[in-house]
């Protein structure tokens, strides 16, 4: 039996900012499911499940928090399905709700990601000691520092890489009215002057901590003909991972991201991931990961990511503009901050993405990473139904 083709038809994202004291946690996560409602032109009796995604527990010490949040995503009586895979958690939560459509097993369903940063200490949670050396990481840029090292090492990229990436995002973020960071005065100048955090890792170049959450519709052909705006088509999707630790594991290029994005490829038919994308919403946390993962994914050879960034090829008005929403960088509420990913690349398709939309882009890439770089999750979206 083929797969039910299935689509996006419906998108909705919260406000994103430092803390939103005015909502609960399930009044976050209520706003985000009531506005892709409303872009689908669907209620909550439409909704058949409900897939829910966020990063551990421990960070603000809810413990199995789906169980309080049904009744405020309408899914009482319904399936609840959790999903957890660290940072990359949105991305997979999105990837368990598709298949539930293209499986047949439900014709619609919602899918939800969120964190509340504001009542937890991420910072800290993932400041976990390493086995076998001294505790002396602290948060996930501790983690990930010596591995931009590395990769400057072993690609030879000057050291204002990061900052280009950085200031180029918290524009694209100007753009953008639900991102988290509006930084009317930030220059480049700025962006390399500000202090160091983790070297070669700056205080401009890194994420910040956002409370927010996003939400999906997701619906087969029936649902997608009846939606009142065009859908964005999933026409690849794929999840891999691999041990935080190992002999030979490659921390600049992991295998795991290697073999997602090639699966994904592979399903949407795509031969040359540089021209055949018009647009990549890629998972960004760290400026410098943005020609780490340009390469990673083939959007660009190895050791050539930083030269396209350098290129202006990833700008807004580049030819494989790379988060026009802001990105990671600028919106983090880490439990969604894959499935904006997701979603931001199905606005691109669906020709809704406002005043940050790519013109004419008609294939676009959402990717998510989390873990030691362990977890990843891709998916590629298209204007176009995908071809049977």
């Amino acid at each position: 039996m083929t797969k039910e083709p299935v689509a996006v038809t419906g998108i909705g994202q919260t406000r994103h900012a430092a803390a939103r004291r005015d909502v609960s946690l399930p009044g976050l996560v209520r706003e985000a499911a009531r506005r892709a409602l409303d872009d689908a032109g669907l209620d909550w009796p439409d909704v058949e499940a409900v897939v829910l995604g966020k990063a551990p527990d421990f960070f603000e010490g809810v413990m199995t928090p789906e169980l309080c949040l049904a009744d405020a995503l309408g899914a009482t009586g319904k399936p609840v399905l959790r999903v957890h895979t660290a940072g990359s958690v949105g991305g997979s939560t999105a990837l368990v709700a598709a298949s539930l459509v293209a499986a047949r097993v439900h014709r619609t369903v919602l899918t939800v990601a969120y964190e509340k940063q504001s009542e937890s200490n991420a910072m800290w949670a993932l400041s976990l000691p390493v086995p076998f050396q001294p505790p002396l990481l602290a948060g996930a840029g501790g983690f990930f520092a010596p591995h931009v090292r590395a990769y400057i090492r072993r690609s030879g990229a000057p050291a204002d890489t990061g900052a280009l990436v950085a200031h180029k995002d918290r524009r694209n973020a100007l753009r953008n009215p639900f991102a988290h960071l509006h930084e009317h005065d930030l220059t480049l100048e700025k962006v390399r002057s500000s202090p160091m955090l983790w070297d070669p890792i700056r205080y401009s170049e890194t994420c910040p901590s956002s409370d927010g959450a996003c939400a999906m519709v997701l619906t087969d052909r029936t649902g997608a003909a009846r939606a009142p705006r065009p859908p964005a088509w999933l026409h690849g999707g794929a999840m891999r991972s691999e041990p935080t630790l190992f002999p030979g594991k490659d921390f600049v290029s992991p295998r795991a991201g290697r073999d997602c994005a090639t699966d994904v490829y592979r399903q949407a038919g795509v031969t040359d991931p540089r021209h055949d994308i018009d647009v990549a919403e890629l998972y960004v946390p760290f400026s410098w990961y943005e020609p780490m993962w340009l390469e990673n994914l083939g959007l660009a050879e190895e050791g050539q990511g930083w030269r396209l960034t350098a290129s202006g090829a990833t700008a807004l008005d580049g030819d494989l503009p790379v988060n026009p929403s802001g990105g990671v960088l600028s919106t983090n509420p880490i439990g969604a901050s894959g499935m904006l990913r997701f979603a931001e690349a199905a606005l691109q398709v669906r020709g809704l993405a406002g005043d940050h939309q790519v013109p004419g882009a008609r294939r676009a890439l959402g990717h998510a990473y989390g873990g030691g770089s362990q977890f990843f999750a891709m998916w590629l979206v298209g204007a176009e139904p995908p071809a049977t």
